[in-house]
């Protein structure tokens, strides 16, 4: 079982989704459930995240720089799988610890983001280690955690909001010269989880409900041509983090320009097929 504190956390970040305060406010964090090694039960673990491109997300073994590895990671040697909650959506993921080279630059771009990954190294002798999750491919929709679609689409939404509100706040934070290593790898993660979205949602949920409400077209019609749009800024803002000497101002000027965007076209499809989903049948997965 968790302790009081963890169980805390636990329950704010489903109750709000991945949504926290306090502390935890504006932090990337999973709820990570491994298998107990010696017990064989499940036991869930709120766990700060690094993203890393669209296949897998970092997970560091610090304990807080325990002499002791922490007791999620042991579990995730004897059994490498687990399942994730990222508030948003719930996954499967395999385990795989990163080794020499690839853990070391890893690791070295969660210290270049904060700082205080190098302190709880410098307290401990071990080597702590670095988890990539990579999710398990279940086929079908993704699972949403949500109660119906229309719930289900404003989930996802406020994922994206929240993500794209840290990066913001990591470009422009004090004395920022240089654009990072893990900032860019967090852009570009975004932009690729932005565009799966957006093609799931052409290929999947506007043609059903084109097909059911033949009324939605204008709205639909909209949502794609904005869709187009957005996809130009995010090439625009791929371009522009992955140039070799990668300008901040640029960056930032293109974030704003995509966060202007992005947060108009999301307000007006939840206007437009919030009403329509929550008239569908069909469970959340579907959004």
């Amino acid at each position: 079982m968790p302790n009081e504190f963890n169980q805390q956390v636990i329950d704010e970040f489903r109750a709000n989704k991945g949504r926290m305060s306090g502390y935890f406010e504006g932090a990337r964090m999973i709820l990570l459930t491994t298998t107990g090694a010696r017990t064989g039960t499940p036991h869930t673990t709120p766990v700060v995240y690094l993203p890393d491109g669209g296949e897998r997300i970092l997970v560091i073994a610090s304990a807080g720089g325990a002499p002791t590895h922490p007791h999620w990671y042991r579990n995730l040697l004897a059994q490498p799988r687990a399942t994730v909650e990222s508030g948003a959506f719930t996954y499967e993921a395999r385990a795989v610890v990163l080794e020499d080279e690839e853990r070391e630059q890893a690791f070295a771009r969660a210290v270049e983001a904060e700082p205080g990954w190098a302190a709880y190294q410098e307290k401990t002798e071990r080597v702590i280690p670095v988890v990539a999750l990579y999710e398990i491919a279940q086929g079908g929709p993704p699972n949403i955690n949500a109660g119906s679609m229309g719930e289900a689409i404003k989930v996802v939404h406020d994922a994206f909001r929240r993500e794209l509100a840290q990066i913001r706040k990591e470009m422009s934070g004090t004395g920022v010269s240089t654009l990072g290593a893990q900032l860019r790898v967090n852009c570009l993660t975004f932009c690729h989880g932005l565009h799966n979205h957006h093609t799931g949602e052409d290929l999947g949920m506007f043609p059903v409900l084109a097909d059911r409400h033949p009324e939605s077209a204008p709205a639909l019609a909209r949502l794609r041509e904005e869709h187009e749009r957005i996809a130009a800024l995010v090439e625009d803002l791929r371009r522009v983090v992955t140039a070799e000497d990668a300008d901040p101002a640029a960056a930032r000027a293109e974030v704003e320009r995509l966060t202007t965007e992005l947060e108009a076209h999301l307000t007006y499809e939840e206007e437009q097929l919030v009403p329509l989903l929550d008239g569908l049948r069909s469970g959340p997965r579907g959004a």
